[in-house]
Order: C-alpha cells, then sequence, then structure tokens
C-alpha cells in the first residue's frame, strides 16, 4: 500500500513563494553593470632615422673656375668686333672685342679744343694780371682794376680745370670702347653679336679665370646637414683613369636652388694639377668633418608642431602618454625635417595628426597603413 502524502493549502504555498521572488528582485535591482573604459586614442608613429656620422657621399661633380666674370663695355654702343670666341684661351690685357668708335673719338676731339681754348684763355688772363700786378705797384692802376683783373684770372683757371676734366672723361669714354681682359683665362660664354647695339654693362663675354678651380656638387636637403666647410673630400675624374685628387669642401650653399631643391657644394683641390680642365666631370667623395659627426635624425616633416616659438615634437613615453618635446631643427627639407637634439632614435614620434592632440593623453601608438606615405 503507497503512503499518502500530506496537502498542502495552495494559500501557504503562495506564502513561501513570495518571499523568494521579492529576495531575487532585490538583489537584481542592486547589481549594476561595471562601467567600461574608453579605449586608448590610436596614433601613427615613427622612429627617427639617423643621418648623422653617415659614411662617406658619392656625388657627381663637374670642375669649374673658382672665380667667373662677367666681361662687359662701361659704354653704351654698337659691337663692331670680336676677337675671341667660345673656349678659347685669353692673357691679362689682350683686346676680346671693340664697339663702334666714331662717337667716342667726336667726343674727344670736342674735349680738347674745349680743353685748348680754355687754355689760351688762361694764358691771356694771366699775362693781363702780371700786367696788372705791376702796374699797381707803380700805381698807374686803380686796386679796383686789379681786383677785376685777378677775378677774371680766377675765373679762367677754374674754366682750363673744368676743360681738362671733361677731355679726360672723354679720353676714358673713347678708351672704354675697347674690351679688354683683366684676367688670363677661359671665354666660357658668349653673350652678344656683332652688329648689336649694347648697353653700358650689358655682358658681351663670361670669362672663366684660370687657376684655382672648384669641384662643384648638388646634395639633397637630408645630406647638406651633415656638410660642413672643412670636410675631406676625394676626386677622381673620368678624363683622367687611375688619378685621384684630395680636396677640402669650401663652401656649402645656405639655401637651395629654386628649381632644382638641391645645394651646391664647391670643393678645393690642396694640390692643383695642370692636367685638370674646366669642364671635366667625375666623382666626389665626401667624408663629414668631425664637427659636423653629431647624430642628426631625420623625421617627416607633418611631425613638427610648436611649443611657443620653438620647434617642438609629440612623442609618445613608455605609459603611453603623449610628451611634448621641444627640439632642434639643422635642416628643413621640402618633405622632412633633420632634428640635431631633442629626440633619440628610439623614440616613437607622432607623424600625423599633431595639431590636435594634447600632453599627457593617453594614446595607442600604431604603425602608418601606408609606410611609403612617410618615405624620407
Amino acid at each position: 500500500m503507497k503512503p499518502v502524502s500530506p496537502s498542502v493549502s495552495p494559500g501557504r504555498a503562495r506564502r513561501r513563494v513570495y518571499p523568494l521572488l521579492a529576495l531575487v528582485i532585490t538583489l537584481a535591482a542592486c547589481s549594476k553593470p561595471a562601467p567600461v573604459a574608453d579605449a586608448p586614442r590610436e596614433v601613427v608613429v615613427l622612429q627617427a632615422q639617423q643621418r648623422g656620422q653617415a659614411g662617406t657621399l658619392h656625388l657627381p661633380a663637374e670642375v669649374q673656375s673658382r672665380y667667373v666674370t662677367s666681361m662687359s663695355f662701361r659704354i653704351a654702343g654698337q659691337l663692331a668686333e670680336r676677337r675671341v670666341h667660345l673656349g678659347d684661351v685669353v692673357r691679362k690685357g689682350q683686346v676680346l672685342a671693340r664697339l663702334d668708335p666714331a662717337d667716342a673719338n667726336q667726343n674727344a676731339s670736342a674735349a680738347q679744343a674745349e680743353l685748348a681754348s680754355a687754355r689760351q684763355h688762361l694764358d691771356a688772363a694771366e699775362k693781363q694780371l702780371q700786367r696788372d700786378v705791376q702796374q699797381a705797384r707803380e700805381a698807374l692802376i686803380s686796386p679796383q682794376q686789379l681786383e677785376q683783373s685777378q677775378d677774371a684770372h680766377a675765373a679762367a683757371l677754374s674754366q682750363f680745370k673744368a676743360a681738362q676734366a671733361r677731355a679726360a672723361v672723354a679720353g676714358n669714354q673713347r678708351d672704354y670702347t675697347t674690351l679688354v681682359a683683366q684676367h688670363d683665362g677661359v671665354i666660357s660664354a658668349e653673350q652678344a653679336n656683332t652688329g648689336d647695339v649694347l648697353a653700358a654693362g650689358q655682358p658681351v663675354y663670361s670669362l672663366a679665370w684660370s687657376g684655382q678651380v672648384d669641384v662643384v656638387t648638388e646634395v639633397a636637403d637630408r645630406q647638406v646637414a651633415t656638410l660642413q666647410p672643412g670636410a675631406a673630400a676625394v676626386v677622381t675624374l673620368a678624363a683622367l683613369p687611375g688619378k685621384t685628387f684630395t680636396g677640402k669642401v669650401r663652401e656649402v650653399s645656405p639655401a637651395a636652388d629654386a628649381q632644382s631643391r638641391t645645394y651646391r657644394v664647391k670643393v678645393t683641390l690642396e694640390q692643383p694639377d695642370p692636367a685638370v680642365r674646366l669642364g671635366m666631370t667625375g666623382e666626389v667623395a665626401i667624408t663629414p668633418a668631425a664637427s659636423s659627426a653629431a647624430p642628426v635624425l631625420l623625421l617627416p616633416a607633418t611631425a613638427l608642431f610648436h611649443q611657443g616659438d620653438r620647434p617642438a615634437l609629440w612623442v609618445v613615453g613608455e605609459q603611453g602618454q603623449l610628451e611634448l618635446r621641444p627640439v632642434t631643427v639643422a635642416a628643413y627639407g621640402e618633405r622632412s625635417i633633420s632634428v640635431s637634439q631633442g629626440v633619440t632614435a628610439s623614440d616613437k614620434v607622432v607623424v600625423q595628426g599633431v595639431h590636435t592632440l594634447t600632453a599627457g593623453e593617453k594614446v595607442k601608438p600604431v604603425a602608418p597603413l601606408h609606410a611609403e606615405d612617410f618615405a624620407l
């Protein structure tokens, strides 16, 4: 026979269930979801490329004269004769060209005639003054007449000096119709033709002086920061195989060429060789001088920011916080900057969106999605 379970009334069951439901609802209301932390902001970073203490630079070069003079007439006139041409070797004092001398000769003749007339007037005034001085001593003329003779003599003397100066200028003008080489050299350019009417100072030739020469090359903006005058150089020329020439950097252009955006560097040979001729081409190997051996770091120009009046860069610290660090910019390029102080090659530098950042901001450094956009 099966046991009979005791019966439970419905009212008692409901009294047991309701407290449990109330407890569950209360516990659910008291538990709140934990707040979700904001994800750090992503920033594009790069590490600087070191460009200091670099190896020797091998650059194409050309031999040029250290001094090039523009040869021109000091007066206007028609070019009547050219005696030398492009590439000719000339000597100091050699006649290079002549202007039509007709007008200059006429001016010189007129000035000489004026000078002769002034001399005659002066001679006559001197004789008259001598007579009047003698007569004044004998009281044969009045003092006023003597003063008139003295004034006439002074005027004649002034006119003579003025005519003498005009004659000298006219003589110089006549001499200026002849263009004479002031130095030994080579004609490197012709800039006027026979028959042209030239203004005073208009170039006729370019004269490259003989003697000292420069080996000239061009460097990019990323290389110019490593070069300073005095850096050692070795020159090899295609026309002189087997020979090398030592030299030093004499000059580094302070500004880039407006068209090529490169900087001109001039190297002077320590021992000039007569075999080295203008226009020869070759290669120059330049080793940065010790004074320029400090590391220089290259970064995209988009990384540049400013802290007041000083240039600065945003650097991501070890804890992922942004730091605005002042730097020293050694050179500005078209797409890059060369930094000599303020950052190291191991620093993570923000290179994009620098104007939207704040100091101390927590960020997540990421590499550029397209690295070629920041190629240096």
